[in-house]
């Protein structure tokens, strides 16, 4: 069994205090609910989310995985925060969600539980939060069937994510509370690549995240240098 958790509990911490507000498009979590469409089609381009069995890691409030099961999809959000779950739980009851439920677990300890289980599997914006992301990398691709999908979102490492992620968005034009993010836990498309292959997963499509702050608009494009997401398939 996993003896050591793989999470940050200052990391936790952040999040929880902020749970409330995850559900108001006006608040903190504000860019998530502005490219969650994005990431949403971009997504069930690719695969289908129609009668899909999807495991959303990191989910957080719900957001993507809220989504995902209004696509058709059954869907299982996880998270090590309790305060996110309870308010993903009560959003999905609120707005009647069919076909989403949440689970307070880590990923490798529900990878241990149900390897093999779902034909697409999603991590997106949790790996630079945590001590150990080669090791989420590992149970997503743990986790899905031969065959599946596995997709990923996170931020680069770069000199211009730095200047854009964290001194723009924190300090600038406070899209972000300042501190979301550390630079020393971003990670450079080549080494989530690798963490990927190690796990036996073969990249499929890399797309790039854009931003212009006077009209506020998200697109995704080929620029990796500040957000970024992988589509990545477990060999059948």
């Amino acid at each position: 069994m996993t003896t050591i958790l793989n999470a940050d509990p200052a990391e936790l911490a952040k999040f929880s205090e902020l749970a409330h507000r995850w559900w108001d498009p006006e608040s903190e979590f504000r860019p998530l609910h502005q490219i969650n469409p994005l990431r949403l089609e971009w997504i069930n381009r690719l695969c289908p989310l129609q009668a899909q069995q999807v495991l959303d890691v990191g989910c957080g409030g719900g957001i993507l995985s809220d989504a995902m099961a209004r696509k058709g999809a059954q869907v299982l959000g996880i998270d090590l925060s309790t305060k996110a779950l309870k308010v993903a739980t009560l959003h999905a009851l609120e707005v009647q969600t069919q076909n989403v439920k949440f689970q307070e677990i880590s990923a490798e300890a529900l990878a241990e539980q149900q390897p093999a289980s779902f034909d697409v599997v999603t991590c997106m914006e949790m790996l630079e939060h945590v001590p150990d992301p080669a090791s989420i990398v590992r149970a997503c691709a743990t986790l899905a069937k031969p065959g599946g999908w596995v997709f990923f979102s996170t931020l680069n490492r770069s000199p211009k994510s730095f200047l854009f992620a964290i001194v723009g968005a924190e300090y600038l034009l406070n899209l972000l509370p300042r501190g979301t993010h550390e630079y020393a836990k971003m990670i450079r498309p080549s080494e989530l690549a690798r963490y990927a292959r190690e796990a036996g997963l073969e990249l499929v499509q890399t797309r790039g995240m854009g931003y212009n702050p006077i009209t506020r608009r998200y697109w995704l494009d080929e620029d990796t240098g500040v957000n970024y997401l992988f589509a990545m398939k477990k060999p059948a």
